[in-house]
């Protein structure tokens, strides 16, 4: 974990160094300083200590991480990564019915709403898949 809070403060160094060579190189053109790229590169660099930050939070809560010893062998990281739903359409449907949606952003808002109308149903179906008993959908 160590490493990835190191690769979080490095990209968040890297944009903030780049924020501000990217204004100076801006400023010296006739048109003036580009804000929305100074802008996003900052916003970029505080997403890198953002997660840097929240990694040496995690990191000070537990125990040594496997990844952490350097003796470590790769299956000390096993565990139960969650649940995932072997057999479930829901997934799919969802899936088609928000590129429908999208592609609807592109051709029109007609189509947006017919993506729509099968999104909803999806998402409430995948999300009670696994109710039972008198109050299942």
């Amino acid at each position: 974990m160590r490493a990835m809070e190191r690769i979080g403060i490095l990209v968040g160094v890297f944009a903030f160094t780049m924020a501000v060579i990217y204004w100076a190189w801006t400023a010296s053109t006739v048109i003036g300083v580009e804000w929305v790229g100074v802008i996003g590169l900052i916003l970029a660099g505080l997403l890198g200590f953002m997660i840097a930050w929240y990694l040496w939070m995690t990191r000070r809560k537990l125990d040594q991480d496997p990844s952490d010893d350097p003796l470590g062998d790769i299956d000390e990281i096993q565990g139960d990564y969650g649940f995932f739903s072997p057999h479930s359409w829901q997934p799919l449907f969802l899936g088609a019915s928000a590129a429908v949606c999208f592609l609807g952003l592109a051709v029109g808002w007609w189509l947006f709403i017919i993506g729509a109308f099968f999104a909803i149903p999806a998402l409430v179906g995948w999300t009670f898949e696994y109710w039972k008993g008198p109050n299942a959908l």
